[in-house]
């Protein structure tokens, strides 16, 4: 008697019965490896758009002299629109915080324009209103392409102690200095690219043995706690003055991390950078 095909020859052993995949459920899932490859193809080219903002920025520290300059940028989406720079110069080193409108890709796309526009103005002239100007020049040729951005522009001399900076819209820097005193600075002129031709002007501060610096972009100053208030400039400047004693780098992440505890635990909403210099002597 011959047995069912179902089972095989004399061991009465089933086999594995195939049901076919239904058309539909191939295609999705050919749709679903497609996606899952271009999802990856995409979190590989942002983080080496990452990688590309981080070469063109500052180190997080760098030393010259007496002096200590510490940074930290935090992205809220992708790729942040802020940055810090630092290029030698003859006349000693340029300082350099923007802050691009908008957040996520499209801002990060464009620091690398500006950075480059901003090295090519400090290798012709190292006083910052003439970088500023001229950075202000290009960006407005582009009639309103580009997002508003703002500029803190400063160039220290690390043997004399001397800052000279200009502002493009951007919020006041802190200077503390060594007896309490606090100053801003502020002098420069509106934000990039509104009025193509106008006239930026310079402030010149002197940096003493332990004086301190501190420059942001807006989003240390508008971050909202739960009750929606700024964090705001009173609130900076008072954790700037707790924190006064310690190194550069030591002051920086005790600002970050008092702006992180009275945001929490909302999100961050905007890309945030610090800046803090230090004279040692």
């Amino acid at each position: 008697m011959t047995l069912p095909a179902v089972f095989s020859a004399g061991l009465g052993t089933k086999r594995a019965v195939e049901t076919p995949i239904p058309l539909r459920e191939r295609e999705l899932e050919a749709k679903l490896e497609i996606l899952q490859r271009n999802y990856a193809e995409l979190n590989t080219a942002i983080f080496e758009a990452a990688q590309v903002h981080r070469r063109l920025c500052a180190p997080s520290l760098v030393r010259r002299g007496a002096f200590d300059v510490a940074s930290e940028i935090f992205a809220v989406r992708h790729l942040p629109g802020d940055f810090f720079s630092i290029e030698e110069t003859s006349k000693g080193l340029v300082l350099a915080l923007g802050d691009i409108g908008g957040k996520g890709l499209a801002a990060g796309m464009w620091v690398t324009h500006l950075v480059g526009l901003l090295r090519m103005h400090t290798a012709v002239n190292s006083d910052p209103e003439a970088i500023v100007a001229g950075v202000n020049r290009d960006i407005a040729c582009l009639a309103g392409v580009e997002p508003l951005s703002s500029l803190f522009v400063a160039r220290l001399n690390s043997v004399t102690g001397e800052l000279d900076y200009c502002s493009a819209g951007h919020p006041p820097a802190l200077l503390l200095r060594v007896d309490g005193r606090l100053e801003l600075l502020s002098d420069g002129g509106p934000v990039l690219g509104v009025v193509p031709g106008i006239r930026f002007d310079r402030g010149s501060v002197i940096l003493g043995g332990g004086d301190l610096l501190l420059a942001c972009s807006d989003g240390i100053l508008e971050s909202f706690n739960e009750a929606d208030q700024e964090f705001g400039g009173k609130r900076l400047e008072t954790e700037l003055r707790r924190a006064r004693g310690g190194s550069a780098e030591s002051v920086l992440f005790s600002v970050l991390g008092a702006v992180q505890d009275f945001a929490a635990p909302r999100p961050l909403t905007d890309d945030m950078t610090l800046v803090v210099v230090r004279n040692n002597d």
